[in-house]
Order: C-alpha cells, then sequence, then structure tokens
C-alpha cells in the first residue's frame, strides 16, 4: 500500500523544516561576532532583565533585540514554555525561566565554606 500524498507532503515539509533550522544555526555560527557574550550569557542577561513584569509584544521584542536576538525567538521561547502570553495579552517568563535563572546564579558557598 502506498502512503498518501498528503503523508508525503507532510514528511517533505517537516524534512524542509529541519534543514531550514539547521541552515540557520549554521549561518549563526559563521557569522558569530567572537567578542559577543555567547548565547548562555545572554540568555542569562535577557531573563534578569525582564524579571516577573508582563511586557507587551513589542516591549519584548525590544529586550530581545537588545540582548542580541532576534524577536521571533519569542516564538519558540514560548512553544519551550520558557515565556507565556497571558490574558492580559502581556509576555510573561514562566516558573521555568525564573527558576533556570535562579540555578545559574553563584551560590554563596562557592569557596567550600559552611
Amino acid at each position: 500500500m502506498e502512503p498518501s500524498s498528503s503523508w508525503r507532503t507532510d514528511q517533505v515539509a517537516a524534512a524542509l523544516r529541519q534543514i531550514s533550522a539547521g541552515l540557520a544555526a549554521l549561518a549563526d555560527a559563521i557569522s558569530a561576532d567572537p567578542a559577543e557574550a555567547p548565547p548562555e550569557s545572554r540568555h542569562r542577561s535577557l531573563i534578569a532583565e525582564w524579571g516577573t513584569r508582563g511586557l507587551t509584544r513589542s516591549e519584548a521584542s525590544a529586550l530581545f533585540r537588545k540582548h542580541g536576538f532576534s524577536p521571533q525567538a519569542a516564538g519558540g521561547w514560548a512553544r519551550g514554555d520558557w515565556l507565556e502570553v497571558r490574558e492580559d495579552g502581556r509576555r510573561y517568563l514562566t516558573e521555568r525561566s525564573l527558576q533556570w535563572l535562579a540555578e545559574q546564579e553563584p551560590s554563596d558557598d562557592t569557596d567550600g565554606r559552611h
């Protein structure tokens, strides 16, 4: 039994999305400015500045830009449960984001003394 045409179309579309994402990552890697902070550092800075306040779409986009990310990255953050749009239309970081940031902070016990 031969797969349906729509199934094949869906498979091709999924493969093209994967190729596109891979090419975007490659383009980012070869065009990255070595003086620019690494992505993890920029994530920490963005989340720390955002905090618990709700941002409008344009405010969130501006914050992503300020920290070296495309405003469209917010969509990926939403899909990954890093931010959410609430009933008031504002974007908020999820508990997952805030917890991740807290885990990145150096503890007071880093010198080994208790």
